[in-house]
């Protein structure tokens, strides 16, 4: 009977919070597909857990399961449609799924309440970029640059930017 854990009690909550953290603990450390099987036990019992959903949705993308990943984003936007992780995270999901326009539109949601989220501006960036906004791509980044310095860096290895990397004002801002 080790390890079983019965959710016929009054700890049933307690139960999902203790599932929840070792879903939590082995994200921490690296192991998506651990986690998966974590916040899926949580969601078997609440379908809503807003925190599961979420890092459900991250675990998903580790692993490359972004359609998945944008399922768990979209079930939370749908009740908080501002959730500002679950818009970043769901633009990424679109960017790496090559939907461009799709994640400019998560980035913009977040930049119209909050236009100095130096996060949003630099994946925006990276997005602009690969569709070859050259100039809207490198006047963003050095909007993201200008809040949070080290954007710079990682800015001069992300393979977004592969094509700026000859741009006179990208290497100015990345130097």
């Amino acid at each position: 009977m080790s390890g079983f854990i019965n959710f016929s009690s009054d700890d049933e909550d307690a139960n999902i919070e203790y599932l929840y953290n070792i879903g939590l603990s082995h994200a921490k450390r690296g192991n998506p597909r651990d986690a998966i099987f974590y916040f899926d036990k949580v969601l078997e019992v609440e379908p809503s857990h807003v925190n599961a959903l979420a890092n459900m949705g991250n675990a998903l993308g580790k692993i490359g399961k972004y359609d998945q990943a944008i399922m768990c984003y979209d079930k939370i936007l749908k009740d908080n449609p501002e959730h500002v992780t679950c818009l970043l995270n769901k633009g990424l999901a679109l960017h790496y799924l090559g939907r461009y326009d799709q994640a400019i539109t998560c980035y913009d949601k977040i930049l119209s309440d909050t236009p100095d989220n130096a996060n949003a501006l630099y994946h925006k960036a990276c997005t602009k970029s690969l569709q070859k906004d050259i100039d809207q791509s490198v006047t963003l980044l050095e909007k993201a640059i200008l809040l949070d310095g080290q954007y710079a860096k990682k800015a001069s290895m992300d393979k977004d930017f592969d094509l700026l990397h000859n741009d006179p004002r990208f290497k100015s801002l990345v130097a």
